[in-house]
């Protein structure tokens, strides 16, 4: 469909044509009116070129990349094997916006390109942890494309633990975790990088030690308060690093054992304050990292009403369910 401009400075032709006493069936001789003023009431239409159709959608921002691009690494040290399993999203950013508005795809490499360079990446880094793989990666788009502005990497990791054979951890064989899923998310410039790790859906409870109450009522309250409660969550949690840690992966570790301690020794008055006091403490235990971030749905039990049996309840038997569940977020950073 073809577009069609037109230039009436500002002013509605009705205005114009009011002023004259005119309408658009009048004719206008050239004496009784100037012809600035009739090609503005009557413009001539005229075809709009490419350059001027972009003035009406311009192009706002665009990236492009290559998603789920699975590999497992496995190093070899030995007679132990170490495995690595990631899925890999990485998004460029760049000069190339031709490619959107021209149709000219002379600055765009294949995503399948991007994919290959993962694949080499991986063999080339079998014995980087995640973090410094990420970096590697993001740090060869960056050299081998001059157009690039920037590189976003995801990657989420499958979990494989060491088997323990008769108190012996076993060399090559492993078993799946499938308790919460590491992840990386990097953002690299030419300038630098900034990076952060976390853990996705890592379901954990307590069975008592928690409690809500004293909290504000209206007319629409119907929650009863209580000081013990089950209190579990299906967690999301992203930590940003700020220092570069000895070893990554056991420094993870440190910060989900932190998180885990101050949930479990502690009474918790809310989640709120719970994921807070959680927060803080991770701060201080690592200080490679600048701020931590948690999202935590409440998983509810609700004490089923056994009243229609001639049964109490003392917070013994309850049902279990997802839907509707409170969301409690936060993010805890140094001062």
């Amino acid at each position: 469909m073809a577009l069609w401009s037109s230039d009436t400075n500002g002013v509605p032709d009705r205005v114009l044509l009011a002023r004259r006493g005119l309408t658009r069936g009048t004719k206008v001789a050239r004496n009784e009116i100037s012809e600035r003023v009739v090609a503005r009431v009557f413009p001539v239409t005229r075809p709009v070129t490419r350059q001027q159709r972009r003035s009406f959608v311009p192009l706002i921002k665009n990236r492009y990349g290559k998603g789920r691009v699975r590999i497992m690494r496995v190093h070899r040290d030995g007679d132990k094997q170490d495995v690595s399993q990631l899925s890999i999203k990485v998004m460029l950013e760049g000069d190339f916006g031709r490619a959107y508005t021209d149709a000219d795809n002379s600055t765009s490499t294949s995503t399948d390109t991007m994919k290959n360079i993962v694949n080499a990446t991986a063999r080339e880094n079998t014995a980087l942890q995640t973090e410094p793989f990420c970096q590697v990666l993001a740090q060869r788009y960056l050299d081998l494309y001059p157009q690039v502005v920037s590189v976003a990497i995801t990657a989420h990791e499958t979990k494989w633990t060491r088997l323990v054979i008769d108190g012996v951890p076993h060399p090559h064989s492993f078993v799946r975790d499938d308790n919460g899923k590491p992840f990386v998310e990097l953002h690299a410039t030419r300038d630098g990088m900034t990076m952060s790790s976390g853990l996705d859906n890592f379901v954990f409870m307590k069975s008592t030690q928690s409690g809500w109450e004293n909290y504000y009522t209206d007319k629409y309250s119907t929650i009863q308060p209580t000081n013990d409660r089950i209190a579990a969550t299906s967690m999301v949690a992203t930590w940003t690093w700020s220092g570069t840690p000895a070893d990554y992966a056991a420094t993870n570790a440190t910060i989900l054992q932190t998180l885990l301690r101050e949930f479990a020794t502690t009474y918790s008055p809310s989640v709120q304050n719970s994921l807070y006091r959680m927060g803080e403490k991770a701060l201080a235990a690592v200080p490679e990292i600048s701020e931590i971030s948690m999202a935590c749905p409440n998983l509810h039990f609700i004490p089923l009403n056994l009243s229609a049996f001639g049964l109490d309840n003392n917070n013994d038997v309850f049902l279990p369910t997802e839907e509707p569940h409170g969301q409690i977020e936060c993010t805890v950073g140094r001062g």
